[in-house]
This record gives structure tokens, sequence and C-alpha cells, in this order.
């Protein structure tokens, strides 16, 4: 397991705040401590003092163990995130620390619970070309223990078998009303390398097929970046690394011609569970779709109302490992029981680590799970 640095009181205190979303000011009214002392705290310009600390905590519903906590080993500039160039420079502080939590806590129940890490293959080349992304993707499948031209029922089972831990970012709201949006950003990980954890975390949608192709780029980044952190353009690569993975090169040549209309495309999305402008993208990929042809789709699914919200329901996916880990750890109801000891706020380690649902398990539970509605025609 890597080893972290120790963290000042005053930094995990300014993580406290980026988790939950509040501003100093914000802090102070709820915790009764004063701004400056929050502020001066932080930046280590003046000690923490651990009765004002003893009342963030009781505020928050934080163990005091928090401030105290080793901080996750990993490298702030290492995070792969994929999100939109327009993404709020505030959300993604909280994502950061989120994640931080997230990958701190996952390294401490897998390596508590010898969960085995993954063995995933990675490149090490300083330039990869096309053939070289689609033979990472394939050996990919291969470690997984996937088939290697098959659909694949459920992505998210399929990566914490192998030990790549899934966690959901469900930032919580300041006003406690509901959990804070973190729209334009999809996803986000890291590994450690060989032997070592790997976590992708994922914001989920509305749509399962997006968050299976967010799941395949986060892997694509695990695999293709983690030796290779300079790579000239890494979301172009991770792209194409999720769509050569999730519908391998020759079911991508015989399936996704440029004969294929709409309607095809969306009976396609019914199998495999990728989005339909995924597919014509991954049509175009294999260059079985000219770029002229490409253009006429996406006219059409703009012309469709398509461009977000696709017809065909793809069911969504829900983690289980580490839920599964909590609960072999801490008992059947871990939340509060666990809080202290991985030094987490409970309602923090409730969105790393949700219990499934029922109904989240049954419906992506194989491919054919896939609910499609007729696709409409204008």
């Amino acid at each position: 397991m890597s080893t972290a640095l120790e963290a000042s009181p005053g930094e995990r205190l300014r993580t406290l705040r980026d988790l939950l979303g509040l501003t100093g000011v914000e802090l102070s009214r709820v915790a009764g401590v004063s701004q400056s002392w929050i502020s001066q705290t932080e930046t280590g310009a003046r000690e923490p003092v651990a009765e004002y600390l003893q009342k963030v905590a009781d505020a928050t519903d934080t163990p005091m163990s928090f401030f105290y906590a080793k901080p996750a080993s990993v490298p702030l500039d290492s995070l792969r995130f994929r999100k939109m160039a327009s993404a709020s420079r505030t959300v993604t502080r909280r994502v950061s620390a989120f994640y931080g939590e997230s990958f701190r806590v996952t390294e401490e129940i897998t390596g508590r619970t010898d969960y085995p890490s993954p063995p995933l293959p990675y490149a090490t080349k300083p330039e990869l070309d096309e053939d070289d992304i689609e033979e990472l993707a394939a050996h990919t499948r291969i470690t997984l223990r996937l088939a290697a031209d098959k659909p694949i029922p459920h992505l998210t089972r399929a990566l914490e078998r192998a030990g790549v831990a899934v966690a959901p970012v469900i930032l919580p709201d300041p006003t406690g009303s509901a959990p804070c949006t973190t729209n334009k950003h999809f996803g986000i990980s890291y590994w450690a390398g060989i032997e070592e954890t790997a976590l992708i975390a994922y914001f989920p949608g509305a749509q399962g097929d997006r968050d299976r192709f967010t799941l395949a780029h986060e892997l694509g980044h695990l695999v293709l970046h983690t030796f290779r952190p300079r790579a000239a353009d890494p979301e172009r690569e991770a792209n194409r690394f999720a769509g050569a993975f999730l519908v391998p090169l020759e079911r991508a040549r015989e399936e996704l011609t440029d004969r294929l209309t709409l309607d095809g495309f969306a009976r396609r999305k019914a199998v495999w569970g990728v989005s339909i402008q995924a597919l014509i993208l991954r049509g175009a990929a294999v260059e079985n779709i000219n770029e002229s042809r490409k253009r006429s789709l996406y006219i059409q699914v703009a012309q469709r109302g398509w461009r977000k919200q696709e017809p065909v329901e793809v069911g969504q996916e829900q983690p289980l490992l580490l839920w599964s880990l909590l609960k072999r750890l801490y008992g059947d109801k871990p939340y509060v029981p666990a809080a202290e000891g991985l030094a987490i706020q409970p309602a923090i380690l409730r969105s790393i680590a949700p219990q499934p649902t029922t109904h989240a398990e049954t419906t992506t539970s194989n491919v054919v799970a896939f609910k499609a509605r007729p696709a409409r025609s204008h």
C-alpha cells in the first residue's frame, strides 16, 4: 500500500469544508467559531485549537479522527477528470476533495480485507497509435475475463471483480435539502500502479449508457496514462479506448456500417449498452462511416431531439464492492460504526459506498435488461 504523508488539522479542516461545500462564513455560523480562526488555521498561520475543532466536528457530524487522518496518497496533478471545459472550479475542487477521501477509504478497506489489486495491462510507449489502443482495449477485456467479442453485461461488476473499485460521486448540499449538482463533470480516476489501489469515481446520470462510457473512459486513463502521464492528448486516447473496449474491433466493423439507419443504431444500442452517438463515432473510428455520412447522421440525431435524450433505455449499474467490504468489516449497518475507524463523516461514507438497491442490481444483470422503446420517426 502506498505511503501517505501526514496532514495538518488545518489542511483537513479545509478538506472538510470542500467536502461539505461550506464557505468559511457558513462554517463559522454553523459551528460557532470565528471565521478568522478558520482561515488562519487552514493556512497554518496559527495552531489549531482542539476545543474549536471539536465544535466543528459536532456541528458537522464529523469524527475528530478526521482532522488527524493521513490524506490519500493521490498526487492531485495526476488525477484524470472527464468534464467539460466550462465546469465550475469550485465544484472541481469539491470533487478533488471527495475523490481523495474516497481513495483513502478504498485503500483502507481493501487493505484490511486483503482484496486483490487489479492486474491491469498498461501502456509505456511514449506515443500510441490507434492500433496500439485497440490492442490494449482487447487485452484489458482478457484481463477482466470478458468475452473478446460480446457485449459487456455489467461493466461495473467486471471492474470490481478485477479489483478496480468504483464509487459514485454525490456531494452533499450545504443546505441539507438535496445532493449538490455535479453538472459538467462525469468521471475521475487514479491507479497507484502495479499491485496498488485503483479507483474510478463517476457522477451518476439519468442515462446508464453515459455512465458506462464514463467508466470505460476512466478505465482507459488507468491503462493508457498511469505510466504515460504526459500523453499529448489523453482525452482523445481515452475516448478511443472506451469505444474499442465496449464494442470490439471486429464486431464494430461487422455491425456499424454506413448502411445503418438511426433505427438500426438504436437496436445496436440495446445490444451493446452504448449510446447511438458513441456508436456512430465508433463506426467512424473503424473507418466504416465517412465524414459526410457521420455528419448526416448527427444532423438526423439533432432533428429527432436525441442529442440529450436518446431512445432505448440502458439500465443503470450500481457499485457493490466497497459496500460489501464495508459491511464485512462493520456489519449490516456500517456507516456510523465505520465513521470513527475510517475517520470520515457518515454521510460522505454513504456516498462513497452506497447500499445498492435491489431494483438497480436486477435491471442491469444482463444485456437483455436494456429496455428499448421504439425509435421515433420525424
